[in-house]
C-alpha cells in the first residue's frame, strides 16, 4: 500500500475557538455581523466560553474568555493563527457582505480580487483577521 492509501482522513472544520477578551461582547458581535447563533454559555474555574452555531454550514465557533491572558491584543504576525476565510459561492456574494458590514460600521477592506479568487477582510472586536473568499473557477 502507499502511504496515500493508508492516510487517514478527515473533513470540514467542525469547530474553531477563538480566545477573546470579552466573551458576552464578542458573542454579540458575532451574532449580529454573522447571523450566528447563541447555543450556550460555560463557566468553568479558569474562563468562560460561549458556544454559537452557524446553522446553514453546522460550523461551531466557541468564544473562551480567560482568567489568565499572557498576551494582549491578538496579532496576526505572532506564530499560530494568520486569519479565518469563510467560502462563499458567488462573487457577488461578496459585494452583499460589504454592504452588510459596512451597515454595521465593521471596518473592512475592499473586495480584491487575485489570480485564485477575492478576498474581502474584516476583523473581530479583538483584532482577529477574518475573510470572505469566493474561489475563481479555472
Amino acid at each position: 500500500m502507499t502511504r496515500e492509501e493508508t492516510m487517514p482522513t478527515f473533513g470540514m472544520p467542525s469547530h474553531i475557538d477563538f480566545s477573546v477578551s470579552n466573551a458576552e461582547a464578542s458573542a454579540r458581535w458575532y451574532c449580529e455581523v454573522l447571523g450566528l447563533k447563541r447555543v450556550r454559555r460555560v463557566d468553568f474555574e479558569d474562563r468562560i466560553m460561549i458556544v454559537l452555531l452557524h446553522a446553514t454550514s453546522g460550523l461551531v465557533i466557541g468564544l473562551n474568555e480567560h482568567s489568565v491572558v499572557p498576551n494582549g491584543r491578538f496579532d496576526d504576525r505572532n506564530v499560530g493563527l494568520d486569519h479565518i476565510g469563510f467560502s462563499v459561492t458567488e462573487r457577488a456574494d461578496l459585494e452583499t457582505w460589504e454592504r452588510h458590514l459596512s451597515a454595521l460600521n465593521v471596518v473592512h477592506s475592499p473586495t480584491e480580487d487575485t489570480a485564485n479568487g477575492s478576498a474581502l477582510v474584516f476583523r473581530d472586536p479583538d483584532n482577529i483577521q477574518l475573510e470572505f473568499w469566493w474561489t475563481r473557477k479555472q
